[in-house]
């Protein structure tokens, strides 16, 4: 959970982008780096396997306001979309204050959102979490491609409790800043319940 560090009067929260491989999280990060004041921002590390898939995780430390006089800054990670990387999806999930759960909107990627969603609940369960007592969004990534799943279909699929949702194509920043201020807001708004 946030790390309070009265020192700096900084509260620092972590946000983790979970899905499938190659569904637009590191897109994602990288949009809103890109995009993002100098000042704002921390860092950006990356690394990457040959197939520039995320192997580990990205990073990024965004300042985003304060509460009652201590800045809030929000570290962002992408975890690796691949299966056989759980053991690095468990440990970036550690700690997490708030999920992007992003899908993959093409037809073929279906099943492996299912999965991915899936795995997301049992990976958070294992570490004591609920992913429905946990502040998340889910982003439907790739809506410009042809062979698109309805976004209708996707949502009676992977959110049939109603969370705050978005339509996205990330390669071009639609729907990238929408789905980072709603989980943002989500995290703060159970930071001052805590509070």
């Amino acid at each position: 959970m946030s790390f309070i560090n009265y020192s700096s009067r900084e509260i620092n929260c972590k946000i983790a982008y979970y899905g499938p491989g190659l569904c637009g999280k590191t897109t994602n990060l990288q949009h809103i780096y890109d995009n993002t004041n100098p000042e704002a921002k921390g860092k950006m590390i990356s690394l990457e396997t040959e197939t520039e898939r995320t192997l580990f995780f990205d990073f990024l430390p965004l300042s985003l306001g304060e509460i009652r006089g201590f800045k809030t800054r929000f570290h962002l990670y992408t975890v690796p979309g691949q299966i056989f990387y759980n053991a690095s999806r468990k440990l970036i999930l550690k700690g997490v204050d708030g999920v992007v759960f992003v899908a993959d909107s093409q037809v073929d990627r279906y099943d492996a959102n299912l999965e991915s969603l899936e795995n997301l609940r049992d990976n958070l369960d294992e570490q004591g979490y609920d992913l429905s007592e946990l502040p998340h969004v889910i982003q439907y990534n790739k809506r410009d491609v042809h062979n698109a799943v309805a976004t209708d279909f996707l949502r009676q699929a992977l959110n049939p409790n109603g969370i705050p949702d978005f339509e996205a194509i990330a390669t071009e920043g639609v729907g990238v800043f929408e789905t980072l201020k709603a989980v943002a807001k989500r995290v703060l708004v159970e930071l001052k319940k805590g509070n």
